[in-house]
C-alpha cells in the first residue's frame, strides 16, 4: 500500500512539473481577459509560460478576430525561480518598445526597468466605447522612468514617475487634424498619483491638473482654442464641456470625478 501510495505521489509530482514546464502560452490569453475585464486578451500566442511571444489585442469576445492594439510581437523570458519567489521577467518588442523592460523582485514587491511604449491611438478603438465613438488617431508614447510596485491588502502601491505623450492628435469629431499635441505626466507615490496635463502645440489647447487616489480621478482643466480657430473648433468644445463663467473666450471647463 505505502509503496503504491508513493508511486501515486511521484506520477502526481511528475505531471505537475510537466505542466508547469510545458505550459501553453495559448492559455494566456484567457488570463490576460480575466485580469483586464475583458478588454485585452493575447493573440497567436506561441511557446510557453517561460519563454513565448504573441501580440497584444482587444478581446474580440466569442469567436470574432483579435484587433491589435500594439505594433509588433512581445517576446518574453520568465525565469523558473519565479516559483520560488524571484521573479525575473524580460520583455523585448523592438517595434513597440524603446528597450526591452526587465520586471524583477519578490512575490509582493517588484521594480521595472525605465523604458517607453509606443501607443498607436487608433488602436484605441477596439477597446470599445467611448474610444471607438471618439475614434483617436494620432500617436501616444508612455514613458517611465524606473518603477517601484508592490502589493499590499489587494492594493497595487507605485512609486515613480510615467509620462504619456499625445502626438499629432485628431478625432472624427473633427475635420481639423491634427488637433494637437499633449502631455500628461503623472507623479506616483504609492496608491496615488499627482497628475498634470498640458499643450505643446496645435489649435486645441487643454490644460489642467488632479489627482488620482485609490482608483479615483479628480481632474480640472480647460479647453479653449488658439487665435484663429475659434470659429473652426466651437462646435468641438461645445462636446467636451460648458463654457466657463466670466471669461471673455469661449474657455471650456474640464471636470472629472470618478
Amino acid at each position: 500500500m505505502k509503496r503504491a501510495a508513493l508511486w501515486l505521489l511521484t506520477i502526481a509530482l511528475s505531471a505537475i512539473v510537466t505542466l508547469l514546464v510545458c505550459f501553453p502560452a495559448s492559455w494566456l490569453g484567457a488570463l490576460v481577459e480575466r485580469q483586464t475585464g475583458g478588454r485585452l486578451t493575447l493573440g497567436d500566442a506561441q511557446g510557453t509560460l517561460w519563454r513565448g511571444s504573441a501580440f497584444v489585442g482587444g478581446a474580440a469576445g466569442g469567436n470574432g478576430p483579435v484587433t491589435p492594439l500594439l505594433p509588433g510581437r512581445f517576446a518574453w523570458q520568465i525565469s523558473p525561480l519565479a516559483l520560488l519567489g524571484a521573479v525575473e521577467v524580460r520583455l523585448e518588442n523592438s517595434e513597440a518598445l524603446a528597450q526591452p523592460v526587465t520586471f524583477r523582485g519578490g512575490w509582493r514587491q517588484w521594480q521595472l526597468s525605465p523604458s517607453a511604449l509606443l501607443l498607436p491611438a487608433e488602436g484605441l478603438s477596439g477597446l470599445g466605447a467611448p474610444l471607438n465613438t471618439i475614434a483617436p488617431a494620432g500617436t501616444m508614447r508612455l514613458s517611465w522612468t524606473a518603477l517601484e510596485l508592490a502589493v499590499a491588502g489587494g492594493a497595487v502601491s507605485v512609486n515613480g514617475r510615467t509620462t504619456l505623450e499625445m502626438t499629432d492628435m485628431a478625432s472624427k469629431l473633427s475635420a481639423i487634424r491634427p488637433l494637437g499635441s499633449y502631455a500628461l505626466a503623472l507623479d506616483w507615490h504609492g496608491q496615488q498619483a499627482q497628475l498634470t496635463l498640458s499643450s505643446v502645440k496645435g489649435p486645441l489647447l487643454l490644460s489642467g491638473s488632479g489627482s488620482l487616489d485609490q482608483g479615483h480621478l479628480q481632474f480640472s482643466g480647460q479647453a479653449q482654442a488658439a487665435d484663429g480657430y475659434e470659429d473652426k473648433l466651437a462646435n468641438l468644445l461645445n462636446l467636451l464641456g460648458q463654457r466657463r463663467a466670466n471669461s471673455d473666450k469661449n474657455i471650456i471647463a474640464l471636470e472629472f470625478r470618478q
